[in-house]
């Protein structure tokens, strides 16, 4: 077995493109221990993972992507990073572990922006927006949070940088016409509010504003080679 390798800095991520479909085989993508992974993390990086129920799994599938929640790195100075994220039922802070815990296979990226951000306001723009309950309608204009609005807005308020695609859910759905309608008929009481604004976690992994610092899988023991 090959030494598996990982994402450095700058380079064009390979894998970020991918579908909600099922994921590769964990020992043949770049893997790193938690540690390992937490010793590259910056206040201000945006950690994506891939949540494995049944909802979020729609939410990737309806945005073409493997990624369906989206949280901010906002401490590493303590035994190990803090990610500050929208979840519910409220917004708040997790450890790295415990955060990669809840991934499936621990599929993970990391993507950074260009400029480093003030620590101290991001850390201050994301403890603003603690406490505040998670919105299953995804809606960007109300005062409730999901994750990719949570970040968004994070990095708005601290850095000025727009980070993700603003979208209605109707040209969501018509660039995705793979989307489970009948689902989200169901979940919208049978009305999909077409002209509702939002932002993906998908969108945010995509965006042209970071960079990829890792891509593949995390959390588990590197396998030594033979």
């Amino acid at each position: 077995m090959k030494t598996p390798t990982t994402t450095l800095v700058g380079q064009r991520p390979d894998h970020v493109h991918g579908t909600s479909r099922r994921l590769p085989h964990p020992h043949h993508e770049p893997m790193l221990d938690a540690a390992d992974l937490a010793s590259q993390l910056r206040v201000g990086d945006l950690v994506f993972i891939l949540i494995d129920n049944p909802l979020y799994r729609r939410v990737a599938n309806a945005s073409a992507s493997w990624t369906n929640h989206v949280g901010i790195v906002i401490d590493i100075d303590g035994a190990e990073p803090v990610i500050a994220e929208s979840r519910v039922p409220v917004s708040g802070c997790t450890t790295l572990s415990r955060y990669l815990a809840r991934s499936a296979d621990g599929r993970v990226a990391v993507r950074r922006l260009s400029a480093q951000p003030d620590a101290a306001a991001i850390a201050a723009a994301a403890r603003k927006r603690m406490g505040r309950l998670y919105h299953t309608g995804f809606n960007l204009d109300s005062s409730r949070q999901f994750c990719s609005k949570f970040v968004r807005e994070v990095l708005l308020e601290a850095t000025g940088q727009e980070v993700g695609e603003v979208q209605r859910f109707s040209a969501l759905f018509a660039s995705n016409p793979q989307a489970d309608l009948r689902f989200w008929r169901w979940w919208y009481f049978g009305n999909i509010p077409w002209q509702r604004r939002t932002v993906t976690p998908a969108s945010q992994l995509h965006s042209p504003l970071l960079h990829t610092v890792f891509d593949g899988f995390a959390g588990q023991q590197r396998r030594r080679s033979h």
